[in-house]
């Protein structure tokens, strides 16, 4: 892939979680429901959430005991 590709490969997907992000913070304010979106719609997010809490669980980065960055 080109550079140019390859950047606007992130830009695709930065704008993808920020419309997570949105729908994320729709939803919390009570504006939009998850069953107002189409069902496939509702699949993709629930995997993408199910793979972050999944990555972020080998993510992370703080000790668990006393807070400490390791």
């Amino acid at each position: 892939m080109t550079p140019q590709g390859n950047e606007f490969s992130q830009l695709d997907a930065d704008f993808v979680r920020v419309l997570e992000d949105l729908i994320d913070a729709l939803i919390a304010n009570g504006t939009l429901r998850m069953t107002d979106l189409p069902v496939q719609a509702q699949q993709k997010l629930s995997q993408r959430k199910q793979q972050r809490a999944r990555l972020s669980e080998h993510l992370d980065l703080l000790d668990d005991e006393d807070g400490q960055v390791i």
